[in-house]
């Protein structure tokens, strides 16, 4: 055997050639600039998280500790379920948290739905809330009387887009997922080990793909132009943000949020950036994440430093084995993302019911 043979058996006998992926945890080697951002550099509004199951006086304490000036929650509850969350929030702090009704589906197969529908959401912004949210399960389990997947773009839905119009308050779309969601569970998949572990994330094989899901959603957005739209998570297309410009540059009702989307915004720095400085009037703050101050001062160092490689701010499970880079972001631009895009949507002129 010569001396290489050897070294390279000697090399080969210390590595763990079994170790598996789940158990790598690589430990990057790079040392480069790291900077603590402690507070959002102007007050926050953190547009789309999810506090039903907080305590509003934990979460204030957070808030004041990171200098998040409201919170809008994004109930999960419906009915009278909701408007007590509403109310337990609204009442303790009423300066500091607004709430974003949930879609009800129920009663669906009733021929009278899509009527009762537009009253149930007039009711809700009468009691206060500043919105709408249709989840994904439209598009994608949601099934009328007929037993047919209820489209996105299905005319019977128009009369609650107009309402929306009507009242002057936004509704948010969160109807796909990322791509790698819509992509079989295999090696190629650069989420595998989160969509391994929740396999039910997955919907790969659907009745519509994710392209068929967005573009029911942007005719939607399309045939009410004076209805105003928030694409939660970027439009749900984070991933492809040429797209998203021409999202943005063709439908000026829609707002986006940049709500747990750092991870695939981080890792393109140059082209974020471009993006976030053509569309700083339409990106909304938000973390959908559990409010936690760590969490919060991630995101602030991902807008506001040129750090590099460090990591994004997730939920329990990582999403791909990447780390992400700053914006370092112009305080013009901060100041609109942060906070004053955010009020352009709060409908202040509304009657008074619950304070939102």
């Amino acid at each position: 055997m010569s001396e290489t043979d050897k070294f390279i058996a000697m090399v080969s006998a210390k590595a763990d050639v079994d170790l598996r992926l789940s158990d790598f945890q690589p430990r990057s080697m790079l040392v480069t600039p790291a900077h603590h951002v402690p507070r959002a550099k102007f007050a926050a509004i953190d547009y789309h998280n999810h506090l039903d199951a907080h305590d509003p006086a934990d979460v204030l304490r957070i808030m004041d500790e990171c200098g998040i000036e409201r919170i809008v929650n994004i109930t999960m509850k419906v009915g009278d379920e909701a408007l007590a969350v509403m109310r337990r929030f609204h009442t303790f702090a009423p300066e500091r948290f607004s709430t974003i009704a949930w879609m009800d589906w129920s009663g669906l197969q009733e021929p009278d739905f899509f009527e009762r529908t537009v009253e149930r959401f007039r009711r809700f912004v009468e009691a206060g809330a500043c919105g709408l949210k249709i989840w994904k399960d439209l598009g994608l389990q949601v099934r009328d009387a007929n037993g047919e997947l209820l489209r996105i773009d299905d005319v019977r839905l128009a009369p609650l887009f107009e309402e929306a119009a009507k009242l002057g308050v936004p509704i948010m779309f969160h109807i796909a997922d990322p791509d790698a969601f819509f992509l079989p569970i295999d090696r190629f998949n650069e989420r595998y080990e989160e969509l391994a572990a929740h396999p039910d994330w997955g919907f790969h094989g659907s009745q519509y793909s994710k392209d068929d899901l967005l573009a029911q959603r942007d005719r939607v957005f399309a045939r009410h132009p004076h209805t105003t739209f928030v694409a939660a998570h970027m439009a749900e297309k984070p991933e492809n943000l040429a797209y998203l410009d021409n999202l943005l540059s063709t439908c000026p009702n829609v707002f986006v949020d940049m709500s747990a989307r750092t991870a695939e915004l981080g890792r393109q720095p140059y082209t974020s950036r471009d993006f976030f400085l053509r569309h700083a009037g339409r990106i909304l703050f938000g973390t959908d994440l559990v409010p936690e101050i760590e969490m919060y001062r991630l995101n602030f160092r991902f807008l506001e430093t040129s750090d590099e490689y460090f990591e994004y701010p997730s939920h329990a499970s990582r999403q791909g084995r990447w780390n992400i880079y700053g914006l370092h972001l112009p305080d013009d631009v901060l100041r609109k993302i942060y906070r004053e895009n955010a009020l352009r949507l709060f409908n202040l002129d509304q009657k008074p019911g619950i304070p939102r």
